[in-house]
């Protein structure tokens, strides 16, 4: 097998505020794998370090030894792919892009969807939210205004900054309360301060808060002390947090799941708890959106997931890039989200 990478950077419309801290550009690593057959499969790798203190270095130099691995192999299947560069890299983000890739392949071998390999009756539509940084109030009103136009049904708030009650409270005004109020804190807070802050902004009609604070028992007493679902997001990669119960919704991404195998594994660990699953994009580019749609449409969730993010990039940073013989762009406009929802794709391959 012959893998290939490349690394790109996006440039996002506007720069993604959070109480991790502010991003203008995205940068990723595409990866396309070849076998003896000449039929290649595309993936991508997008760790993120701000959010999830990955350094895409370090997932270079993981695909580049996954790359040796696999370059005098002939003949392997997918999972023997999979479970050679498992056994030579430790790096959920490097898997990731390799099990898109051969997923992609063995889609377009098979003639049939991602999805439709993945089960047997998949959604055909996944719900999706909006997604809100942390903008000036006015701004971010305007925007969630736009949004619940759009037919958005839930948009998600970036809060664990200082005008957090402004911000919630102008974008409530302009949704109106038949829209519903997801809030992510991405750990920010203290438990107290999360009790606290949760107690002021409930009032505003919120759905459910992610990650109001980082750790196992720290999100258990939060949801404890409070009427408000609460997810865990960044705290789902501590050892045992999926299966501890802790929270309420379990929020899962495809790059620090491994790949859809791996996220699917997690997704049913969690609904062992009877916790709800959320899935979610950490700005990644089409081909990581795109297995997440699959997984989604396979898990037939019906929570709004946090997959309609690719317009936050500059339409030219995504024409810019080609995959094969389309682009970035091209596979994007395949998952725009309409009313609320994103179309799960039904021809081979993953987009």
């Amino acid at each position: 097998m012959d893998l290939r990478i490349e690394e790109v950077a996006l440039r996002l419309a506007q720069p993604m505020r959070a109480a991790w801290g502010e991003m203008t550009e995205r940068r990723l690593l595409l990866v396309a794998l070849e076998d003896d057959d000449g039929l290649v499969g595309y993936g991508e790798a997008s760790p993120l370090e701000p959010y999830d203190g990955v350094p895409l270095s370090d997932v270079r130099d993981a695909l580049e030894i996954c790359r040796d691995a696999l370059r005098d192999t002939r003949g392997i299947t997918g999972a023997e792919a999979l479970e050679l560069t498992r056994s030579v890299a430790d790096s959920p983000h490097a898997l990731a892009a390799i099990d898109l890739a051969l997923w992609d392949r063995a889609s377009r071998r098979e003639g049939r969807s991602v999805a439709s390999m993945l089960t047997e009756d998949p959604f055909r539509w996944v719900p999706v939210n909006a997604t809100i940084g942390g903008l000036e109030p006015e701004e971010a009103a305007e925007l969630a205004r736009e949004c619940a136009d759009a037919g958005f049904e839930t948009v998600k708030l970036k809060v664990g900054l200082p005008d957090d009650e402004a911000r919630v409270g102008a974008v409530r005004e302009a949704i109106g309360p038949d829209v519903a109020l997801r809030l992510d804190a991405n750990g920010a807070w203290s438990v107290n301060e999360a009790i606290a802050a949760i107690a002021t902004l409930s009032p505003y009609g919120v759905e459910l808060v992610e990650e109001p604070v980082h750790g196992i028992e720290r999100i258990r007493t939060v949801r404890d002390r409070l009427p408000v679902r609460v997810a865990m997001d960044e705290t789902a990669d501590v050892p045992g947090a999926i299966a501890s119960g802790a929270a309420d919704a379990v929020v899962l991404k495809i790059g620090r799941s491994g790949g859809i195998g791996g996220l699917l594994a997690r997704a049913t660990l969690a609904r062992s708890t009877r916790a709800d699953v959320i899935l979610a994009s950490a700005w990644d580019g089409p081909l990581a959106v795109a297995g997440a749609v699959h997984a989604a449409a396979a898990l037939r969730l019906r929570d709004a997931s946090g997959l309609a993010t690719l317009t936050m990039f500059e339409p030219a940073a995504l024409d810019a890039v080609g995959v094969g013989d389309q682009s970035l762009g091209d596979l994007a406009a395949r998952l725009t989200a309409r009313d609320g929802t994103i179309s799960v794709p039904r021809t081979p391959g993953l987009v």
